[in-house]
This record gives structure tokens, C-alpha cells and sequence, in this order.
């Protein structure tokens, strides 16, 4: 795991902060969605997936070989395919309005972009 550039303090990780602060994100909207929109689904479905890419960035920060790095990472990008997904369903139903939608949709890409990279560069160094 050389090749890795590790923080020594978590929080010092720019990736982990983004992923942290989109959690956050989709807590919030978890509870505006219960709590002014009353909607009990797509609001449960959204904060387990949103919030389980940082989880699973977390978990690969502490990866035992670069085989469980990528495959950690690999699961938080799955779940930012699932957490755009929730996220288009919420706009086009109308729960979220387009300004709520563009920033939360450009946060997740984002995430999504690095954590692709990631993956992508770590099988390079892999070989």
C-alpha cells in the first residue's frame, strides 16, 4: 500500500470531507422530506445509499491491500450511482425543486467522478 498516499488524520482527507458533507446533506433532506413533504420511501432509500459512500470511502481508507481499496471504493461508487438515481426520482416527482436538485445532483457527480478515478488510477498502479 506505498503507492497510497494516506492522511494521517482522517479529516485531513479532501475526498472523506466531501463525502462527509454530502452525508450531511442527504440527513437534511432526509428530514425535509419526512417532515415537510411527507414522504417515508424514496427518503429512506436516498439517506442509506447517501450516506453509505462515505461510510464505504471510510472503510477503504483503512484497506487492507490495494485489492480491498479498490473494491471498497468501488461499493462507494456504486452507491453514488444509486444515490443519483434516488435523487432523479425526487426531482422528476417533484419533491425537489430544480435549484435543490442542481446542487445536490453536481455534489453526488462529483463524488461520483472522484471515487471513479480513484478506482480507475488504483488498477493502474495495481498492475
Amino acid at each position: 500500500m506505498d503507492d497510497f498516499k494516506f492522511y494521517k488524520d482522517i479529516e485531513d482527507n479532501p475526498t472523506f470531507i466531501k463525502c462527509l458533507d454530502f452525508a450531511i446533506r442527504m440527513v437534511h433532506l432526509f428530514e425535509f422530506l419526512r417532515d415537510q413533504k411527507s414522504e417515508n420511501v424514496m427518503s429512506k432509500q436516498i439517506l442509506r445509499s447517501g450516506t453509505s459512500i462515505g461510510a464505504n470511502y471510510s472503510e477503504a481508507l483503512g484497506a487492507e491491500s490495494k485489492e480491498d481499496f479498490i473494491h471498497k471504493c468501488s461499493i462507494a461508487l456504486k452507491e453514488g450511482n444509486e444515490t443519483k438515481f434516488w435523487l432523479m426520482l425526487l426531482h422528476r416527482t417533484h419533491y425537489l425543486s430544480d435549484v435543490e436538485y442542481q446542487s445536490l445532483i453536481n455534489d453526488c457527480q462529483e463524488i461520483r467522478n472522484i471515487l471513479g478515478s480513484t478506482v480507475k488510477t488504483t488498477k493502474k498502479i495495481r498492475k
